[in-house]
């Protein structure tokens, strides 16, 4: 127990870093995933097409790529990050929104067919249908993939550890090069954190997922 409560101030600021890495990732995801789901669902060819080659392309790019695309090609740019910790969220959040796209496509994929064609019929323009006929429909769907993105992203946040973000699996890193003996004892409590925020937030989509079901 020594070990935690001398590198306490350490393992309270990295497990912090880690909550912010996956809840402003995440929001960025979800802005950008929706987007990019209505566009693979618009009636325009180019923004199908578009849609469709960043989907397939972050989807089969490495996050470590994303991030060293990030971090260290857009400053040579002229697109300066402010902070490592800014470009981690930058990269999570966009290499996440390719997966937030494809659970938004499909929870709009379940949705009838027979409820656009009756909203073009009302007169609704594209995104008046998508925004007050499909997607609230949909999002009943979208809950239980999201749920796996979301814990997907939380433990892609230790990827930031090799981009000078001193996160979870930094802050074990870090202890290990002080203290090698105490290395141990503090990646269990690693663990612990992640498993509270993963499992945490399991729960949350659990109880949102049943709230969702019995409102139908």
């Amino acid at each position: 127990m020594h070990v935690l409560t001398e590198n306490a101030a350490l393992l309270s600021k990295a497990f912090g870093t880690t909550l912010l890495l996956s809840i402003a990732g995440g929001a960025l995801a979800a802005v950008v995933g929706l987007l990019v789901g209505v566009a693979r669902l618009s009636p325009v060819p180019f923004l199908q097409r578009a849609g469709a080659v960043y989907v397939e392309t972050v989807r089969n790019t490495p996050l470590t790529v994303a991030f060293f695309l990030i971090v260290f090609v857009l400053p040579q740019l002229g697109l300066t990050i402010p902070s490592y910790a800014a470009a981690a969220i930058v990269a999570l959040g966009c290499y996440t929104a390719a997966f937030v796209s494809e659970a938004v496509r499909a929870g709009v994929n379940t949705v009838g067919r027979g409820q656009a064609e009756a909203a073009r019929a009302l007169g609704l323009s594209f995104l008046e249908n998508m925004r007050f006929i499909i997607v609230p429909q949909a999002v009943r769907a979208v809950v239980p993939p999201l749920a796996n993105v979301w814990i997907a992203l939380v433990k892609n946040t230790s990827i930031a550890a090799g981009f000078g973000v001193l996160e979870l699996t930094a802050s074990g890193q870090r202890i290990n090069f002080l203290d090698p003996a105490a290395v141990v004892p503090a990646l269990l409590w690693i663990a612990v954190a992640y498993l509270v925020i993963t499992l945490g937030s399991a729960f949350g989509f659990r109880r949102l997922e049943h709230r969702l079901a019995v409102a139908r």
